[in-house]
């Protein structure tokens, strides 16, 4: 079996559905509604991303009214601009995060939890959109089956890549958790065989119990040269 790792593109909304600048209010909510979605990208004439509208965005302006003389709530003034405009371009929240279809599904989930945000535009070579991805889409990876997730550890990770035998390393997957079993001559090779086991898509977390005969990592576990190109290697394989 062939290590496969799912891009943004196999996970993404390809019939994005975006607005103009000027488009107003009313227009937003009701492409929102009859969409089914909860934010639309703004987008310029070539196509390009200028911001993003949400249904907090246009939420604002309900707050507004109904706060009318009212003490109005922390950080308020900040907001009142957006609370009154009137079309896409005073609603929008600018800049947008953005990502690109061959990302790994891994690389938009750390993306999007620097930035601390829900959803990524995706954008082509020319900064046009090609879709978007939300973070319930990222999630679906852990619905991997388990045997699936075994089998890719113990062929491409174990067999493949540190070139164990069948009989050295026992793997076991339930709900996503594996389990690491065996032994092997050095004490470096458990732990790249945990750390690769923990970059295979779908793996929830890894309980490594491998046993060593030799102890060559020294007291202070110090990594060894050619472990981060082999993960990377294996990510991209």
């Amino acid at each position: 079996m062939t290590a496969q790792h799912s891009t943004v593109s196999e996970v993404m909304t390809h019939d994005v559905v975006t607005v103009r600048p000027d488009t107003p209010f009313k227009e937003i909510t009701s492409v929102l509604s009859s969409h089914g979605i909860s934010a639309v990208p703004v987008a310029d004439a070539r196509g390009a991303p200028m911001g993003l509208v949400s249904e907090a965005d246009l939420l604002r302006k309900q707050a507004e009214q109904r706060a009318g003389g009212q003490e109005a709530p922390p950080g308020w003034p900040r907001e009142k601009a957006k609370a009154r405009a009137e079309n896409a371009a005073g609603l929008m929240t600018a800049p947008v995060v953005t990502a690109h279809a061959d990302w790994t599904v891994a690389q938009a989930a750390r993306e999007m939890d620097r930035h601390r945000v829900k959803r990524l535009l995706v954008v082509d070579e020319t900064d046009s959109i090609i879709g978007i991805v939300s973070r319930s889409d990222l999630i679906h990876v852990y619905l991997r089956p388990d045997e699936e997730i075994r089998e890719e550890i113990r062929d491409d990770v174990l067999k493949g890549m540190l070139r164990l035998g069948g009989n050295e390393v026992w793997v076991q997957v339930h709900d996503g958790v594996v389990t690491l079993r065996g032994e092997v001559e050095n004490r470096s090779t458990a732990q790249i065989a945990g750390r690769l086991a923990r970059g295979v898509e779908g793996v929830v977390t890894v309980r490594p119990m491998i046993d060593y005969a030799i102890d060559d990592r020294g007291a202070e576990d110090q990594p060894q040269p050619g472990i981060e190109a082999m993960e990377l290697r294996h990510r991209r394989t």
